[in-house]
Parts: C-alpha cells; sequence; structure tokens
C-alpha cells in the first residue's frame, strides 16, 4: 500500500484544481480587500477581507466555496460602494 492509498483511508484526500484555482483567487482577493480596508480605516472591509482568506481552509465542497466566494465578493463590492 503506497502513502496516498493511507492517506485517504484515513480520511484525507486531494482537493481538485478548481478547488485550488478557487482558494487561490478568493485569498488574493481577501488579501486585496484586507489592505484596502486597513488604508481607509474600514472595519467591514477588513473583515470581510479576512473572511475571504481563511474560509477557504474550512470549506472542503467545490461549489459551496465559489457560492460562500462569490457572496462575499458582492458584499464587499456593495460596502465599498457605501462609502
Amino acid at each position: 500500500m503506497n502513502e496516498l492509498d493511507v492517506l485517504q483511508s484515513i480520511g484525507f484526500v486531494m482537493p481538485s484544481m478548481s478547488y485550488l484555482i478557487g482558494g487561490i483567487i478568493f485569498t488574493i482577493v481577501g488579501y486585496i480587500a484586507y489592505r484596502h480596508g486597513k488604508k481607509v480605516a474600514n472595519s467591514s472591509i477588513k473583515g470581510i477581507g479576512i473572511t475571504l482568506m481563511v474560509y477557504p481552509i474550512f470549506v472542503s465542497d467545490d461549489g459551496l466555496l465559489y457560492l460562500i466566494g462569490c457572496g462575499l465578493c458582492t458584499a464587499l463590492y456593495f460596502y465599498r460602494r457605501r462609502q
């Protein structure tokens, strides 16, 4: 039995390519939002930025990753326009 089979037997699975790309994109958007929120001293934008950077760690489904990420990006868009 190789190492990958052992890891899969205890519950570890490799993420798909779409999950990795989505996680990287939403993390970068979150970092940019955090920096912008820090620059303009807006805690709502900073909070959304931190959430965008952290939530991919806790979500394992591709569809849910993109659904939450798009929702947070939409919230970020409206909070930014409200300034």
